[in-house]
């Protein structure tokens, strides 16, 4: 697939344009560590349960050590809750031709604390959310020229507005920050005739 959505020119131009404004802010974030207790208070509340309800879509793109762009993907997600666990399917397009699917099942074991699990991670991933922000952190394996390497993974997750979200994963190996990847993820709306079972779970789960 070479070329994931169709749309005008114009359009073409704006998306890039946001793209690199919010990519150059989450790189300056990089600049000095981050905590989740910097975002107390901050707003609007960001809820990985709620915002993934349902249907998501992200733009985004993977750069290397030296700030070379390798990939360029975009990415739909269906979310669904059953009690306190989210259930993310993802579907990866990238701009090479390539597909790629996974699945993760988040559980939320108190308020503001989480948990992920995925086929390909080695180990759990442990989540915070505070405020606005959200962060993970876990070890990923990447299969590489034939082989699986591990990485940890810094992830980081910033809430703009109720259907906007900003992530920075920062990948290392021995300490060593290999490369990053940065995605605008939106929400999008139901499909015609189809309830939100997503946005109903969500609902339900937050008023627990």
């Amino acid at each position: 697939m070479r070329n994931p959505e169709s749309r005008p020119s114009g359009d073409r131009i704006g998306h890039l344009l946001r793209m690199v404004a919010w990519s150059v802010v989450l790189l300056a974030l990089g600049c000095s560590p981050m905590r989740p207790e910097d975002f107390e208070g901050s707003g609007p509340l960001f809820l990985p349960e709620a915002f993934f309800a349902g249907r998501t879509q992200g733009h985004g793109f993977f750069q290397d050590r030296f700030g070379g762009i390798r990939r360029e993907f975009r990415v739909d997600i269906e979310g669904r809750i059953e009690g306190d666990t989210l259930t993310l399917e993802e579907e990866f397009f990238y701009l090479d031709g390539e597909r790629e699917r996974r699945t993760w099942t988040i559980a939320r074991l108190a308020p503001g604390r989480y948990e992920g699990r995925a086929s390909d991670l080695v180990g759990v991933a442990t989540g915070r959310a505070v405020g606005r922000a959200a962060n993970w952190r876990y070890t990923f394996a990447l299969p590489i020229a034939g082989t699986r390497w591990s990485f940890v993974v810094d992830d980081w997750m910033l809430l703009q507005d109720e259907a906007t979200l900003l992530n920075r994963s920062t990948f290392s190996k021995f300490g060593i920050t290999v490369g990053q990847a940065v995605i605008v993820f939106r929400k999008q709306p139901a499909e015609p005739g189809r309830a939100s079972i997503g946005a109903v779970g969500a609902r339900v789960a937050l008023a627990r």
